[in-house]
């Protein structure tokens, strides 16, 4: 499904339920979007195997291969951002989304404009190409070193793979480092929904950024929590 004009992205949408994948396939390519339909795990992953796409729409309840084991196995070898639908109302799993490495999720039922806002607030998250040379920023954090201006974080020769919500967090953390970024400021950046599990879902992201930057993720030297304050980068 294409529209006219220029797009603003290309989305792949798996849902096993026909009538809402043309729904939503509808609805973002009226507002500037290609998507492109999947009615199950397999067929996404065929899908993946010959397209690029600059976001996913994974229902989390499908037959088969869930959208939850989905989520984890594409976080083995792709950063593509991923919103999680789910039927579900309760907190722990949609927390659970996250920890399987999704940007973001979105109860069911749901009004389409907050969908789109959704994924605007992620795309907006992926790093923006410059145009113009910068010099070079690093900030070491012993073993791993992140490049401010690139947005990649590496491991000696190996770029650690970050998604696009693990990115932002890292940029916002170290255009300040060595001072404190609240919750609040952090919560703002990784989208809406109730406060109490933003405030869980940027303890997450926090958790899954460690276990990429610090030798032992459950004492942690570069990331640090600040009692009050928030969490603070600590580069060499």
């Amino acid at each position: 499904m294409t529209g006219e004009g220029e797009r603003l992205g290309h989305v792949l949408v798996v849902d096993d339920d026909a009538r809402i994948r043309a729904l939503i396939g509808k609805y973002l390519v009226r507002n500037g979007f290609w998507v492109t339909g999947a009615r199950d795990a397999a067929q996404a992953r065929r899908l993946l195997e010959g397209l690029e796409f600059d976001l996913i729409v994974l229902d989390v309840m499908m037959p088969g291969e869930t959208g939850l084991e989905l989520t984890q196995s594409l976080r083995e070898r792709l950063t593509t951002p991923i919103l999680l639908l789910t039927a579900r109302g309760d907190a722990d799993d949609r927390i659970r989304g996250l920890e399987a490495g999704a940007d973001d999720y979105l109860p069911k039922p749901f009004e389409p404009r907050e969908l789109l806002l959704r994924i605007s607030a992620i795309l907006r998250r992926l790093p923006r190409e410059t145009s113009r040379p910068q010099p070079p920023r690093t900030l070491h954090l012993g073993a791993v070193r992140y490049d401010v201006n690139r947005g990649e974080l590496w491991r000696g020769q190996e770029r650690v793979r970050l998604t696009a919500t693990e990115g932002m967090l890292m940029r916002i953390l170290a255009a300040k480092p060595h001072e404190p970024v609240s919750r609040t400021e952090l919560m703002e950046d990784l989208g809406g929904g109730e406060a109490e599990v933003q405030e869980r879902a940027v303890d997450v992201q926090i958790t899954r950024l460690r276990r990429k930057i610090e030798p032992d993720p459950k004492a942690p030297r570069y990331l640090q929590t600040v009692r009050g304050a928030g969490y603070m980068l600590a580069p060499d």
